[in-house]
């Protein structure tokens, strides 16, 4: 939990003093006193001079995603022939979020881990719906790429190749990737000509049964009976994502003028930077929101502002509004309820 805190800290700190260097030298420039420069007090005063009622909004669309999201989960869980409470589903997910604050990926390890406490589903099988839930987001996420890559190509290749400077084949023959490539393969050389004996000990017995039961989960999807629907919710959970970021453009000023493809190509770029494990996002998500703003000309201490805004706006008012009421109505709303199988 410490060092994923400390790395999207370190990030967010680099990028801050890079900013904030180059914000006190555009204050010498126009003749403002060191003094009376600060980057911490320009983003303070910016969040205070936000419209309110598109942060409000914001905070809706978020809320709305998230019934989609619990409704499709809910989808894959009735494949494998259970009936759930729709309150215990979404409580589970936004306590997923609410924790992933603390140690990313680990909220849906918990998300999956309060769901079997409360439905009283094997922890396996439920995992293996969450491995699909976040499979269908990874499908999306590389469609509304490829969107953004068909509508914004220009400006998406300027940064791939400003930025390219990774390198596939120093990482496939470097030292440590071929060391870790061949204990792999030994081990599943001796794994395979010793399986009837591994078969007999009880540790892999049980971990035989775990895999069972994760195998069942992965499968929910090709089970789902009414498939349209879990489709029209996947669009619901993007489209409200995308709008999050859009409608942040009107509650502030420096971004207001930004149209739908903006949104979209800015929406993309702070996607990416939730992939990296960092406390949501934190840092990453700071870094490739600023860098989508810069590329569509906006001052760069501005875009500082901006991702400061909606990151907290979703992190403060979002995650954590609702993991509170969801660690204090979970056990309330289940307190004589009787999990019903299909």
């Amino acid at each position: 939990m410490l060092f994923f805190l400390l790395f999207g800290l370190t990030i967010l700190w680099f990028l801050y003093r890079d900013l904030n260097a180059s914000y006190l030298a555009e204050c010498v420039s126009k003749g403002i006193p060191e003094a009376e420069c600060s980057l911490v007090d320009k983003v303070i005063a910016d969040f205070r001079a936000t419209h309110i009622f598109w942060l409000i909004v914001i905070c809706f669309c978020f809320f709305l995603s998230n019934v989609s999201r619990s409704l499709r989960w809910q989808q894959l869980i009735q494949s494998m022939g259970y009936n759930t409470k729709w309150a215990n589903a979404f409580h589970c997910v936004m306590l997923g979020y609410f924790a992933n604050l603390g140690l990313p990926r680990m909220g849906e390890v918990i998300r999956a881990a309060t769901f079997t406490r409360y439905e009283v589903i094997p922890f396996e099988k439920v995992m293996g719906t969450v491995v699909v839930d976040r499979i269908i987001d990874l499908i999306c996420l590389s469609l509304v790429f490829l969107l953004a890559l068909l509508l914004q190509f220009d400006l998406l290749w300027q940064f791939i190749v400003d930025n390219a400077n990774f390198s596939f084949s120093d990482v496939l023959f470097s030292p440590l990737f071929l060391i870790a490539f061949i204990a792999l393969l030994i081990l599943l050389i001796l794994g395979w000509n010793y399986r009837s004996r591994l078969a007999g000990i009880s540790f892999f017995q049980r971990l035989q049964r775990a895999a069972s039961g994760f195998a069942e989960g992965l499968k929910s999807l090709r089970k789902v009976e009414n498939k349209p629907r879990l489709i029209l919710h996947s669009i619901n959970i993007w489209l409200m994502y995308y709008l999050m970021t859009f409608l942040c453009f009107r509650a502030f000023d420096p971004t207001a003028h930004l149209g739908p493809l903006a949104g979209l190509l800015v929406f993309v770029f702070g996607s990416l930077g939730m992939i990296i494990p960092t406390p949501g996002g934190m840092g990453s998500y700071h870094a490739l929101v600023i860098a989508a703003l810069v590329l569509l000309g906006i001052n760069q201490n501005d875009a500082f502002s901006f991702a400061m805004i909606i990151f907290f706006t979703i992190n403060i008012f979002g995650n954590i509004l609702f993991g509170i009421i969801a660690l204090i109505l979970l056990p309330n709303q289940n307190r004589n309820y009787q999990p019903v199988r299909v």
